[in-house]
């Protein structure tokens, strides 16, 4: 063999091995079948917003109805607007916003008792049926659980503690962390900063069809608990599976927790 064969030879080899070693790592941090460690709830797969336009009603019978789905969507379209303008304020605020807004449009007068009351309404929301069975499977099989949702911090407290389910969720990651409501990616980003896990082990449940969305936009492993039985939107991205209650989510967690 002449010396440059020879050096053609061990450049091969030296190559070969710095493949075989960047190969190697990428097994470390992504070692097949390592599935899900972490689930990110939004809040309304958790608890049940319908409890919401029941109060309405039972203090406004003549509007309630039509005035708790206009502050519903207005509460969206806030939070929306709110991050695309950079004028973040916390969803507390917000709901308050829509509120005053909801009953103008729809000419309610509202007294203080009554706004009060609605607003409320959303720090003692009652679980779905299914969530105390659910979390506690989940809780056994070693799966961290966190919020991550528009909800204030003590939205979120508040609505546990009435629920009795304080002992099951680490993190509260809520967006007045990085001032910017879903779907933008900085709220995404904190399920990985906050839990300190690769987005691949982080699986996000998702309420609304939206946020399903953006969560697989920005790589989370999705399942959208789809309770209300609602259409998709026409978007290009789709979650990863889609559940009408927990026992899907905690199916999709064992798929993925299932050896390659």
């Amino acid at each position: 063999m002449n010396r440059r064969t020879l050096l053609r030879t061990l450049a091969g080899v030296t190559g070969a091995t710095a493949i075989l070693g960047r190969d190697a790592q990428n097994e470390e941090l992504h070692p097949a079948g390592m599935g899900i460690k972490a689930i990110a709830f939004d809040g309304f797969v958790i608890f049940d917003p319908r409890s919401v336009e029941k109060r309405m009603v039972e203090l406004l019978p003549d509007k309630g109805l039509e005035l708790a789905k206009l502050w519903r969507t207005r509460q969206f379209e806030y939070s929306w607007l709110r991050t695309a303008g950079d004028r973040y304020v916390d969803f507390w605020q917000v709901i308050d916003d829509a509120l005053q807004y909801s009953a103008k449009r729809l000419n309610v007068s509202l007294s203080n008792m009554q706004h009060d009351a609605l607003m409320d309404s959303y720090r003692n929301l009652q679980p779905w049926p299914d969530v105390a069975d659910g979390l506690a499977q989940l809780r056994r099989r070693g799966i961290k659980m966190a919020f991550l949702s528009n909800f204030t911090s003590a939205m979120l407290d508040a609505n546990l503690k009435t629920a009795g389910l304080s002992e099951f969720f680490e993190f509260h990651m809520t967006t007045d962390r990085v001032r910017a409501y879903k779907p933008s990616p900085r709220a995404y980003e904190m399920g990985t900063e906050v839990l300190g896990l690769q987005k691949s082990t982080i699986a996000f449940a998702a309420f609304a069809p939206w946020d399903a969305v953006g969560a697989k936009w920005f790589g989370f492993p999705t399942v959208w608990v789809n309770r209300g039985a609602v259409q998709a939107e026409h978007l290009d991205a789709q979650p990863d599976a889609i559940a009408k209650d927990l026992s899907g989510l905690i199916e999709f967690i064992g798929e993925r927790s299932r050896p390659m």
